[in-house]
C-alpha cells in the first residue's frame, strides 16, 4: 500500500523560493549577469517565481528561459513510453553569463548533465550554478546543488513529489513510500 506524506505546504515552499532568491543574489555581484533557466516541467515555475522576487528584491529583470532535456537523457531511448516534448526557449544570449539552472528535485544528477548538455547548445556562460527546491541525495554523477531549498534524505523505495499550484491542483513537497 502506497502512503504519502506532505512534508513542505505551499508557505513553506514559497520561504524556501525566497532563501534561494536571497542566496542567489548574495552570491553574485553583478545581478545583471544572471539569467535562470528552468528544466522542464517542474523547474519552470520555480524559475519564475525566483525571477519575480529577484525583481521585488533588486528592481533588475533578470532574463528567464526553459530547457528540454528529452533527448539529452542517457535513458531516451531505453524508456517503453513516448516522452512529451517541451519546447527549449532560450531567447538571449548566455555567453559569458550566469545561468542559474533550476529544477524542483535533484536525485541521480542525471537530468542536470541532461541540462548541461543542452545549455552547450546555446553558448558559453561563465558560471552554470545549481538552485534546486529539494535534494534528496543518491547522487549517481558528481553534481552538487549550489542552492538548495531543503534536503530531504531518501530511502530505497521512497520518492519525492513536487506539486505547484501552476501545474497541479494542490501544493506541496511529499514523500511517497512505494511505487506511486
Amino acid at each position: 500500500m502506497n502512503k504519502n506524506k506532505k512534508i513542505l505546504t505551499s508557505s513553506d515552499i514559497s520561504r524556501k523560493i525566497v532563501r534561494i532568491g536571497h542566496e542567489i543574489v548574495e552570491n553574485y555581484s553583478d545581478i545583471s549577469r544572471i539569467v535562470l533557466l528552468g528544466i522542464h516541467n517542474r523547474g519552470v515555475p520555480i524559475a519564475q517565481r525566483l525571477k519575480f522576487f529577484i525583481k521585488d528584491l533588486t528592481e533588475i529583470d533578470v532574463p528567464m528561459g526553459s530547457l528540454d532535456i528529452t533527448f539529452h537523457r542517457d535513458d531516451f531511448r531505453e524508456r517503453l513510453t513516448m516522452p512529451e516534448i517541451k519546447s527549449t526557449d532560450i531567447n538571449f544570449n548566455l555567453d559569458e553569463k550566469i545561468v542559474v539552472l533550476v529544477d524542483d528535485v535533484l536525485f541521480s544528477g542525471r537530468t542536470v548533465r541532461a541540462a548541461l548538455d543542452e545549455i552547450n547548445s546555446f553558448g558559453r556562460p561563465s558560471i552554470v550554478a545549481l538552485a534546486v527546491l529539494i535534494d534528496r541525495g543518491h547522487r549517481e554523477l558528481p553534481i552538487r546543488a549550489d542552492f538548495v531549498g531543503k534536503n530531504i534524505p531518501t530511502n530505497d523505495g521512497e520518492h519525492v513529489a513536487v506539486k505547484l499550484k501552476e501545474s497541479d491542483t494542490d501544493e506541496g513537497v511529499f514523500l511517497i513510500f512505494g511505487d506511486e
